[in-house]
């Protein structure tokens, strides 16, 4: 699994440099202009002669649902890797995120402030101007209604071009499309476990789960991509061709929108509606808040029930909506027809995060090796729980949650199971991060697009 450092990110080919391109997020910068607060941003830099002539930087937003975050990467001139003092980059997350400010886009880009000056303090101030910016919205700020988010962007807009001295275009702000999201994704973890160049047979697939969208991602063979369907959505693409170390890629990727953690409360609501919810906690009673919207969140009689839960989520999942293909997933898409590319999966976010919550894995460890069962385990005893001692049985689970506890165990096992058809006693990989180089990266797709945007911007500068 290990080149070495040198070799492992060798000269990406100019059809991987060409691939990535098509995938970058592509935004317009709007007209209407914002009056930011009297600030600027602090920068502290260490000695210059720490900086090497030929390194490049990327700073990259992640601005999802759950919260903002922000990586800072450090590359060489062959794209390696390189450290950023200790750490192989920098980061750090904030909640909660900008779609919370859906009525306050002027609150919502103050939010990214103090990710904006870690970001500064860790990039050298002579080589800022020349650091490319990205920010990605992500699935929350899709969900936005009417113009609210592109209201959000243009007010981040403002903050990075009058208030950092990073390289500011066209492309640094937009809402990142999600199968741009998973393909970044796959690109990240398949990097950093050093499988690229490989065969498609020896990359891991990906699954990511956020709070507004879930993403699969994995590459499939020459054969499955000439007979993948075409959907009728013009826009959509089951499977995109990357070059990358030359070798060729057919990635089947997509992304569900409304399936996200937090969205996917609203759908499971939605079934049961005015009636109580078998997936809530017996004895809470009171709403639930998505997308500036309220719905009705309250226990059943008889309280909350992993069968009568499973039944309302697959019921939720639209598990047996006809796709129109031989192989389908759920809410009537193509599912890719499986292969060797999926038979590793390493699934990550809020799937870490609510077993680490619940606690069936080490929230400390940078992965777990778990079999999918164990999020069955888990759900069961979820929903025996009233919601009285939820709060001390998950000291973890952040106590506006915990009501949602049984829901989120069950819906994360069925998705796996019924959403993915994956075996329950598979074993997989949830990952938080990835060991690189003695280090530890962030096992989140802002590393394949600061891939994808230093590589375009080294293509452009050798042509």
């Amino acid at each position: 699994m290990a080149e070495t450092g040198a070799k492992r990110r060798n000269e990406f080919s100019t059809l991987l440099i060409l691939s990535l391109l098509a995938i970058l997020p592509l935004s317009s910068a709007g007209a209407n202009k914002f009056n930011l607060r009297n600030r600027k941003i602090s920068t502290v830099v260490g000695s210059s002669s720490s900086v090497k002539s030929n390194s490049t930087y990327a700073v990259i937003f992640d601005a999802g649902s759950s919260g903002s975050r922000v990586h800072v990467f450090n590359f060489d001139h062959n794209l390696n890797l390189l450290f950023i003092g200790s750490d192989i980059e920098v980061f750090s997350q904030i909640k909660p995120g900008l779609s919370s400010y859906a009525d306050d886009p002027q609150k919502a880009a103050d939010s990214l402030i103090p990710l904006l000056e870690i970001a500064e303090n860790a990039v050298p101030q002579e080589l800022q101007s020349v650091t490319p910016v990205r920010l990605g919205a992500t699935a929350g700020l899709r969900l936005l209604e009417g113009d609210k988010s592109e209201r959000i962007l243009e007010a981040v807009r403002v903050l990075l071009k009058s208030k950092s001295g990073f390289q500011y275009d066209a492309d640094s702000v937009s809402i990142l499309d999600g199968n741009q999201e998973g393909s970044y994704q796959w690109l990240t973890i398949n990097y950093l476990l050093e499988k690229l160049g490989k065969k498609y047979s020896n990359t891991v697939g990906v699954i990511d789960l956020g709070g507004g969208s879930v993403q699969m991602a994995y590459a499939i063979s020459d054969q499955d991509a000439a007979n993948a369907p075409i959907p009728s959505d013009v826009n959509t693409k089951f499977v995109q061709n990357l070059y990358i170390k030359d070798a060729k890629y057919n990635l089947y990727v997509h992304s569900y929108l409304h399936y996200g953690l937090l969205a996917s409360r609203v759908e499971i609501l939605e079934v049961t509606k005015e009636l109580g919810n078998p997936c809530i906690l017996a004895g809470y009673e009171g709403t639930y808040t998505y997308d500036g919207k309220e719905y009705k969140a309250s226990a059943s009689q008889s309280g909350s029930s992993f069968g009568r839960c499973r039944k309302v989520i697959l019921e939720a999942l639209k598990i047996n909506e006809s796709c129109g293909y031989n192989e389908c997933s759920f809410d009537g898409i193509w599912s890719g027809g499986g292969g060797a590319g999926q038979r590793n999966l390493y699934v990550s976010s809020l799937f870490f995060d609510k077993a680490a919550q619940v606690g069936f894995i080490d929230g400390n460890q940078p992965e777990a090796a778990v079999k999918v069962i164990e999020f069955k385990k888990a759900a069961m005893l979820a929903c025996q729980t009233k919601y009285v001692d939820a709060k001390s049985k998950y000291p973890n689970v952040y106590s506006s949650d915990v009501q949602y506890v049984c829901m989120d165990l069950v819906y994360e096992y069925t998705l796996l199971v019924d959403g993915f058809g994956i075996d329950s006693q598979k074993k997989i990989t949830l990952v938080k991060q990835v060991a690189y180089h003695g280090s530890v990266a962030e096992a989140a797709w802002p590393l394949g697009n600061a891939v994808a945007v230093v590589s375009s911007s080294k293509y452009s500068a050798a042509n």
